[in-house]
């Protein structure tokens, strides 16, 4: 997915979760934030961001002309708007050859090394994602991607499938964490996830980390243990956890490489 009119700017202050100051060309500047997070770890003072510029703003009745969308953190560039990663998502199921069903969970080996239980022996069949659709409602749960899975081969029956896509802005040390802050929406999501799975669905959560730079991915249970045991259940009850990094440019963000999953 991509940005036009890109701006750089320096972070100056976010009064609100809505709105930051950003010194645009020596100015103040009001911009929109686009993440509600918290996301005190990015927007520190002086910290380089970057902006979606709106020509046009004040004819499509916006308050202001910038969109915050990406921050540098040291030598890593990360995405923050909180829509990137279900567009990013969107477009990178159009075009991953296969998803795995029935059994590949993938999560890192023991001893760390970034095996996927996916790439095992008894790994289920990869099958090609078909009639994908966003935003589909489910019992009492809305998902934001479903879609049916074929065989190649076409042996058997179409597979229907439930997939829910979080974004990650979080990171300690090149370990990507979710949530920043306590989810209970999130651990519903899971327990919806859990729900389809035991009704015979296939069922993803994947994680999209918005930034390069990635060795693996953990539940931040230090922040919300609720949505770590509520990950764990998943995985127990074969949901397939996926987390991929993404290639990010101030202009935009493509979704990347698989990440190893440590629960």
């Amino acid at each position: 997915m991509r940005y036009e009119y890109i701006k750089e700017g320096r972070f100056l202050s976010r009064p609100n979760r809505f709105i930051a100051h950003v010194e645009i060309d020596g100015q103040d500047t009001i911009c929109h934030v686009k993440n509600t997070g918290r996301c005190r770890e990015l927007l520190t003072p002086g910290a380089s961001v970057f902006l979606e510029y709106h020509p046009k703003a004040a004819m499509a009745g916006r308050k202001t002309s910038y969109d915050l969308v990406a921050v540098r953190k040291g030598e890593l560039l990360i995405n923050m708007d909180s829509q990137a990663p279900n567009q990013a998502a969107w477009e990178w199921i159009h075009r991953v050859p296969f998803l795995e069903a029935s059994g590949g969970v993938r999560t890192a080996d023991s001893t760390g090394s970034g095996r996927y239980a996916a790439d095992s022996a008894d790994s289920g069949p990869r099958l090609v994602p078909t009639d994908i659709r966003r935003e589909v409602t489910h019992g009492d749960s809305r998902f934001d991607l479903a879609f049916l899975l074929r065989e190649p081969e076409g042996r058997r029956p179409d597979r229907p499938a439930f997939m829910e896509v979080k974004g990650v802005t979080l990171e300690e040390d090149r370990l990507a964490l979710f949530p920043d802050a306590p989810t209970e929406r999130g651990v519903k999501h899971l327990r919806g996830l859990i729900h389809a799975r035991e009704e015979g669905f296939e069922t993803y959560v994947l994680f999209l980390i918005q930034m390069k730079g990635i060795r693996a991915f953990s539940p931040n249970d230090k922040t919300h243990p609720a949505f770590g045991d509520a990950l764990r259940d998943a995985d127990k009850a074969g949901v397939h956890i996926l987390a991929l990094d993404c290639l990010v440019t101030p202009e935009g963000m493509t979704a990347g490489e698989p990440i190893p999953v440590r629960l």
